[in-house]
C-alpha cells in the first residue's frame, strides 16, 4: 500500500461533479461545429440523426460502466482491455486512445483562436491559442477541483445559450411559418435509414464525455458506485441537450442544404444564429461557443494526463509521467507533456485533427465492449458468475451490439485516417518490443492480485487504492 505521506489522486468527485465533467467534456453546443455537415448528410434531419447516435453510444457507456465496476482506476479503456486481454492489447489499446485524448485539447485550442480571431482580428491566431494551452495547463496543475468549479460556470452558460436559442428560433419560426412540422425533423425523409444511419456515424463522436468520465475513477469519492451512473447520465443528458438544440435550430432554419456552397456549410452555427438573433445573439455564441470549448479542452487534457499517468506507472511508458506534484496531488509531468503535443495546433489543420479522433476513440470503445464480454462471461481463469439470463443479457448481447456498432462506425472513416492510425499503431508495437527486450519480458500492467475488493475495505485504504504498476 502507498505511504500515506506520498502524493496521489484525490477522491472528491461526487456524481454531480463526475457528471458534469462528462458533459462539459461534450460540450453542449459542439451540436453546431458539425450542424451544417450532418444537416446536409440527412437533408434537414439531424434531430432523428442525433436519436439515433444517443442509442447507438447508450450501449458502449453501459460497458464502460460494467468495466469500471470492476476496476475503479485510472487508465480508462486502456485498463480495461489491459486486465480482460493482457499488457500488450491494453498498451496498444490505451497507445491508440492517445490520439483520441491528445488530439482533443488541440483541437478545441484551435476553435478558440479561429473564433476569437474572427471577434479581435487584429490579434492572431496563435496568439489566442497558445494563451488558452497555457491556462488550461495551470488549471490542471491546480487541481480537479478547481476544474469541477469552472465545469460549473461553463455549464451555465451554455444553459443559457441553449435556452435563449431555443426561444428565439421557436419564436422565429412559428411566427413566420405557422405551417412547420415539429415532427418532420424526427422521420428519416427522402434519404431513409440510410442517410439518417451516415449522419449519426458522424455525431458519435460528439459522446466522449462517459469515456473521460471513466478516467476519473481514482478521484471519485465513491467510484464503483457514481462511475457507472456519471457515464450514463452523462450521455443521456448530453444527448438531449443536442436533440433539443438541433430541434429548435430546424424549427426555424430549414433551406435547402443541397444548395448551399462549402462556406455556408461549414458556417452553419453561426448564420443560424444571426438568421434568428442578430449580430448581438451571434457574438454571444461566438463568446460561449469559445468558453465551451475551453471547457472541453481543459477537460479533455485533464483525462489524457491521467492515461498517461496511469502508463507511466505501469513502466510502459516513462516513469516521469507518474509523478504527482507535491502540494496539489496532479500529474504535473503528465500534464504539461500534453501541452507539448497540443502545440501542434499552430501548424496542424482542423479535418486531420477530427478524423485522427474518430479512430481513437472508435478503436477504444470497441476494445471495452470485448472486454466486458472477456471479464465476465470468458474471464481468464475460468472463473465467472453463475450463467443467468441477466448475465447473457447484459453482459454478452448488450456488448456485442455495441461492438458492432463501434466496427460500423469505423468503417466510414477515410482510408488516410487508416494510414496515419496504423503507423501510429505501428510505433506503439515498437514500444512494447523495446520495453520487454524483444518480447523476451512480459509487458507491464497494473496487478490485480488484491483486487476487486469490498466497499469496506477500500474505505480502510483511504485514498491510495493499492496499483503495483511494473510487474506482468
Amino acid at each position: 500500500m502507498s505511504d500515506s505521506a506520498s502524493p496521489h489522486l484525490k477522491r472528491s468527485l461526487g456524481l454531480v461533479g463526475l457528471t458534469l465533467f462528462g458533459v462539459t467534456y461534450m460540450t453542449v453546443i459542439t451540436v453546431f461545429t458539425t450542424y451544417g455537415i450532418v444537416n446536409q448528410v440527412t437533408d434537414g434531419h439531424l434531430p432523428a440523426a442525433y436519436v439515433v447516435a444517443v442509442v447507438a453510444m447508450l450501449f458502449t457507456a453501459a460497458s464502460y460502466g460494467a468495466m469500471v465496476r470492476r476496476y475503479p482506476v485510472a487508465g480508462s479503456a486502456y485498463t480495461y482491455t489491459q486486465q480482460s486481454f493482457g499488457g500488450a492489447a491494453g498498451f496498444l489499446t490505451g497507445w491508440v486512445m492517445l490520439l483520441d485524448y491528445l488530439f482533443i485539447p488541440m483541437i478545441n485550442f484551435m476553435l478558440i483562436g479561429i473564433y476569437l480571431n474572427t471577434q479581435f482580428p487584429a490579434v492572431p491566431v496563435w496568439v489566442f491559442t497558445l494563451a488558452a494551452l497555457l491556462l488550461v495547463l495551470m488549471f490542471n496543475i491546480l487541481g480537479i477541483n478547481l476544474v469541477n468549479k469552472v465545469n460549473f460556470a461553463i455549464i451555465a452558460l451554455s444553459v443559457v445559450l441553449v435556452v435563449v436559442f431555443m426561444v428565439l428560433a421557436f419564436k422565429s419560426a412559428f411566427g413566420g411559418d405557422a405551417s412547420v412540422s415539429l415532427i418532420e425533423p424526427f422521420t428519416f425523409g427522402e434519404g431513409g435509414i440510410g442517410a439518417i444511419a451516415s449522419g449519426a456515424a458522424i455525431l458519435a463522436l460528439s459522446f466522449l464525455g462517459f469515456d473521460a468520465v471513466s478516467t476519473l475513477s481514482e478521484e471519485a469519492k465513491n467510484p464503483r458506485k457514481d462511475i457507472p451512473r456519471a457515464i450514463v447520465l452523462s450521455t443521456l443528458v448530453g444527448g438531449l441537450f443536442f436533440i433539443l438544440v438541433s430541434w429548435a435550430g430546424a424549427a426555424a432554419f430549414s433551406p435547402d442544404w443541397s444548395t448551399l456552397s462549402d462556406v455556408e456549410i461549414e458556417a452553419a452555427g453561426v448564420t443560424i444564429m444571426d438568421n434568428i438573433g442578430g449580430d448581438v445573439f451571434t457574438a454571444f455564441f461566438v463568446a460561449v461557443y469559445v468558453v465551451g470549448a475551453f471547457g472541453s479542452g481543459m477537460t479533455g487534457q485533464v483525462s489524457v494526463s491521467r492515461i498517461l499517468y496511469a502508463m507511466g506507472r505501469d513502466g510502459m511508458l516513462p516513469r516521469p509521467l507518474a509523478r504527482l506534484h507535491h502540494r496539489f496531488g496532479t500529474p504535473i509531468v503528465a500534464a504539461c507533456v500534453v501541452s507539448f503535443f497540443a502545440l501542434s495546433a499552430l501548424f496542424l489543420s482542423l479535418d486531420v485533427v477530427a478524423f485522427m479522433i474518430s479512430f481513437g476513440a472508435l478503436a477504444a470503445f470497441a476494445m471495452v465492449n470485448l472486454s466486458v464480454i472477456r471479464t465476465y462471461v470468458f474471464p481468464r481463469g475460468g472463473r465467472r458468475e453463475a450463467l443467468t439470463a441477466r448475465l447473457v443479457l447484459t453482459k454478452l448481447v448488450a456488448p456485442l451490439i455495441g461492438f458492432a456498432l463501434t466496427i460500423w462506425l469505423w468503417t466510414s472513416l477515410q482510408a488516410t485516417t487508416w494510414i496515419v492510425g496504423g503507423i501510429w499503431l505501428a510505433v506503439g508495437v515498437v514500444i512494447i518490443a523495446i520495453v520487454t527486450g524483444g518480447f523476451k519480458r512480459p509487458v507491464p500492467k497494473m496487478d490485480f492480485s488484491e483486487a476487486d475488493p469490498t466497499t469496506e475495505q477500500i474505505d480502510q485504504m483511504g485514498e491510495d487504492y493499492p496499483l503495483h504498476g511494473g510487474r506482468g
